[in-house]
């Protein structure tokens, strides 16, 4: 970083990469060359160790407004859309979906934000809706000003929640408050989204992005870049672990690998010795190869 990008923005300042969508003519709608830059920004970020925390906000009155619908009708059928990968034919003569060609735009984004190993803070300064609420979901504190507004608006689009959220929203806001907002649709304000569950917190619109650096500094500050980079993979990833065991056989091995480390032994003197911590592992050069399991194949 510095990267220059057409669809957004990102700088990197106190350890913190901001990545601001940045189409305020369109409200911030995805577009196809958004989809590949917000993955590369992801990627620089997560190599950069002097980026220890990333936000995510939108430039202009939305933080993102959903799908560019421009190409009207076609949006969503793969078959119209010469600038997205096409799906080829399987022996049948009908779409193979087993082929990653078929796969959705928004969900590469949300399991590369998945995989990040820099804490993700969202800084929703407006409208998130559709892929603008779905990128949210991977995100790990959600923060929104008073003029945010949020929806789920796929059963009234014909189609269905996309970017892996039938995997994300129920775990972060329960079954009932999930199928609630998907089924209706409906467009609902910051104050509902907070009852719910889904941001932690909401604040005046001249507050949001001094209230989201400063908790970014929360994470950063006084801690070591490899045990966070560790506690955010390990967290989501044991959201899917079928036993205690599976977090059990994961933390050992941390605690083993972090155990023998420069940062612990660094960590306990300062703590005897009172005074501040100075962590000297990094995310790059110390990340141990933990057993997270192979990610799935796309099939």
């Amino acid at each position: 970083m510095p990267v220059t990008y057409e669809t957004i923005l990102a700088d990197v300042a106190d350890d913190i990469c901001t990545i601001t969508i940045n189409r305020p003519d369109k409200l911030n709608a995805l577009n196809t060359a958004m989809i590949r830059e917000l993955i590369d920004a992801f990627d620089t970020a997560d190599v950069d160790d002097g980026v220890r925390a990333i936000i995510v906000t939108g430039a202009g009155r939305a933080f993102c407004a959903g799908a560019d619908l421009s190409t009207g009708g076609g949006t969503f059928d793969r078959d119209m859309r010469k600038d997205r990968p096409q799906v080829p034919k399987g022996p049948d003569g009908k779409p193979d979906l087993s082929h990653d060609n078929a796969r959705d735009g928004g969900g590469r984004i949300t399991l590369r934000i998945f995989n990040c190993r820099k804490p993700v803070i969202a800084a929703v300064n407006g409208a998130a809706v559709g892929i603008g609420v779905t990128m949210l979901l991977p995100m790990d504190v959600r923060i929104a000003s008073n003029e945010a507004r949020f929806g789920f608006v796929f059963s009234r689009r014909g189609i269905v929640p996309e970017a892996a959220s039938s995997y994300f929203l129920p775990r972060i806001v329960g079954i009932s408050q999930a199928l609630a907002w998907c089924y209706s649709g409906r467009v609902f304000g910051a104050e509902e989204a907070l009852a719910g569950g889904l941001v932690s917190r909401v604040v005046a619109a001249d507050e949001l992005m001094t209230t989201a650096r400063a908790l970014a500094h929360t994470f950063i500050d006084d801690t070591a870049p490899v045990s966070v980079a560790l506690i955010r993979q390990m967290m989501w990833r044991m959201l899917g672990a079928s036993h205690p065991m599976e977090a059990h056989r994961l933390e050992s091995r941390a605690m083993f690998d972090r155990g023998r480390s420069a940062d612990v032994k660094e960590g306990i003197a300062s703590f005897l010795e009172k005074r501040p911590a100075h962590f000297t592992d990094t995310v790059s050069g110390q990340m141990p190869p933990l057993p997270w399991g192979d990610d799935p194949e796309f099939r």
